[in-house]
């Protein structure tokens, strides 16, 4: 397997920057996940490691070749597409085999290829099919083997379970991870679903407007957010950014973070907490409950404290309702701290 290596990556169309200077490394056998909202350049990058798109600058390495203006079918890379990119006419054996006739594997080698594949993710009973007559999970799963038989070094995935219902989505999700460690697959998966990125990455890259706001491990990212925009992507309910500017009470912020010291100078500052970390007590920071949403095992409290909203998680069986004035305070180890522009600042 080989390792992917990007270097100030740029692409422009017109006066639009849709990639940024943007520079990460995937270690062998790894699964990167290029995170971020719609527009934020992650599906560009993967197509310009594809060959897809022309880099208006910077470089890309696969191992130690620079693949940088190589012709896509000359890169070692495989691609898995949002829309399956199935041919309708062909069955499921034709489309998984359909790269490897193209580069004409001997057929023995195909059918060694294909049998071995099939089995891996399941299709031997549907080799016969059209698409037509496969659920979505199914052609997902062609997609996937078309993939795994073309032996590539490096296997490239955009957004290849957007289409599929919540309950496949997770069984997929497990079954890719399972089938990139099974066969050590180098893989830069794309998506905008942080859950997917949470579960499946060995490291995420999140993005916004082009550039890399963060990149380190999921628990990297959920605890030690660099900047609030990570703090708020990562995280369901988000976390909680407590303006100061908006506190009525200092002093009840004070009772709320355990005498944790706040800077000075910090009035367009911000604090971070994780919904879990925040516990109803008899002293901190005054709140009222606009809503409960129960979820069974816990509850998530919609709270606001003036024009401030904030979430909390707490168990299923509490018995806090909509309306309720409460109190609120959090652990000091578990509040975070962000200065005017955003940017994560050292705790005082």
């Amino acid at each position: 397997m080989s390792r992917v290596e990007i270097h100030h990556l740029i692409k422009e169309w017109g006066k639009i920057r849709a990639v940024d200077d943007v520079s990460f490394q995937v270690a062998k056998g790894s699964l990167t996940v290029l995170l971020g909202p719609s527009g934020c350049g992650k599906s560009t990058i993967l197509r310009l490691i594809a060959g897809l798109e022309k880099v208006s600058s910077g470089r890309v390495f696969i191992g130690e070749q620079d693949i940088t203006y190589k012709d896509a079918n000359k890169r070692g890379v495989s691609m898995v597409f949002q829309s399956y990119a199935l041919f309708p006419h062909l069955n499921v054996r034709e489309n998984i085999l359909f790269g490897l006739k193209v580069r004409r594997v001997s057929p023995a080698q195909q059918q060694k290829r294909l049998d071995r594949v099939a089995k891996m993710v399941g299709l031997e009973e549907l080799l016969d099919r059209k698409p037509a007559h496969l659920s979505g999970g199914q052609r997902q799963r062609v997609a996937l083997a078309r993939s795994i038989v073309s032996k590539q070094p490096v296997c490239l995935m955009d957004e290849p379970l957007s289409n599929l219902d919540a309950k496949l989505r997770a069984e997929m999700r497990d079954e890719i991870r399972s089938l990139q460690e099974r066969l050590n697959l180098t893989m830069v998966y794309v998506t905008h679903d942080q859950t997917e990125a949470m579960t499946m990455a060995d490291q995420v890259v999140l993005l916004k407007d082009g550039r890399i706001e963060q990149i380190g491990t999921p628990y990297d990212l959920y605890e030690y957010p660099a900047t609030t925009f990570a703090a708020r992507f990562i995280g369901s309910p988000p976390m909680n950014l407590v303006q100061l500017d908006l506190i009525e009470d200092r002093s009840a912020l004070y009772a709320a973070v355990d005498g944790a010291l706040i800077p000075d100078g910090a009035q367009g500052w911000s604090i971070g907490i994780r919904p879990e970390h925040i516990e109803p007590t008899d002293r901190g920071l005054p709140v009222q409950v606009g809503a409960v949403d129960y979820l069974g095992g816990e509850k998530v409290i919609r709270l606001h404290h003036g024009k401030q909203p904030l979430f909390a998680k707490v168990n299923g069986k509490s018995k806090i309702t909509t309306g309720d004035h409460l109190k609120i305070s959090w652990p000091r180890e578990a509040m975070h701290i962000f200065n005017e522009k955003g940017l994560r600042a050292d705790p005082v």
